[in-house]
């Protein structure tokens, strides 16, 4: 389990990082990250308590799909509201910082509701639909432990790259079926190494590492934990793995199923 600093420890971090923006992500509907850069003043009024912290983010993210195109039947939010921002909590136990991004910090949040004064979790924000979910499990005197595996394919590709081809035949990272083979991962060894050792970094701890079976198809073991803080670790996971990917003109996908002729992709285990 990862060790929790107090909060003003977070913000005494924070304070002494360099340069001057932290980094802030929330989840959409479709658990994707989306996020923004601070600059620290304004992270620091941010991490402030209600009712005067939290930042704003265009609550568009749930009324949209990967594809920012807008629904047309939502109720929450919707062309009929304008889009207006949300308010988003900084959970200050999230803090990280980003090896591949000049060590910034990083944070998770999540949408709160503000009805008549009171504050209330937003209802159809994904982790805090999960933590309305813990706290019922806590009642029953069970704690979920979860550990997350991710298979996903690799593309020698770039998002332009892949656009000019019309989002058709990507090229794969490496040719034909092998798995758990160490020749394949030898052979994109830079790759392999930034994940295990970045990923670690960014507190996204993985056991194990291989290829599995498709063409440039590998599999993540991610180290189990409270449920929460699997669910975090494994948004972060998918984010993190194509922002270190682009550093070597790879693009990972975790579609679970991008080509008929080949094996699905994407699993997890509960305990």
């Amino acid at each position: 389990m990862p060790q929790k600093l107090a909060p003003q420890k977070v913000l005494d971090a924070v304070r002494g990082a360099p340069g001057n923006r932290v980094k802030v992500a929330v989840s959409d509907i479709d658990g994707v990250l989306r996020g923004k850069y601070l600059h620290k003043e304004k992270f620091f009024s941010a991490a402030q308590r209600a009712p005067d912290g939290g930042f704003g983010f265009c609550d568009v993210v749930f009324g949209w799909d990967m594809n920012d195109q807008c629904y047309d039947n939502t109720t929450l939010t919707g062309w009929h509201k304008g889009f207006p921002d949300a308010v988003a909590r900084i959970d200050l136990g999230t803090f990280r910082q980003v090896p591949w991004d000049d060590g910034v910090p990083f944070f998770l949040g999540d949408f709160v509701a503000q009805r008549d004064g009171k504050e209330a979790p937003l209802s159809i924000c994904p982790r805090s639909v999960l933590k309305n979910v813990l706290k019922r499990a806590e009642k029953l005197g069970v704690l979920p432990m979860c550990g997350i595996e991710f298979e996903w394919f690799n593309f020698l590709e770039t998002p332009q790259s892949w656009a000019d081809k019309g989002y058709v035949r990507p090229q794969t990272l490496t040719p034909g079926m092998f798995g758990y083979s160490l020749l394949r991962a030898n052979q994109n060894r830079d790759f392999f190494k930034a994940l295990m050792l970045e990923m670690g970094d960014f507190g996204v701890p993985i056991e194990g590492l291989h290829t599995e079976t498709g063409p440039g198809v590998y599999e993540a073991a991610i180290l189990f934990s409270e449920a929460l803080e699997a669910a975090d670790r494994a948004i972060l996971f998918k984010t993190g793995a194509k922002e270190i990917g682009a550093r070597f003109g790879i693009m990972p996908s975790f579609m679970a199923k991008w080509s008929a002729q080949y094996p699905g992709c994407s699993k997890a285990e509960t305990r």
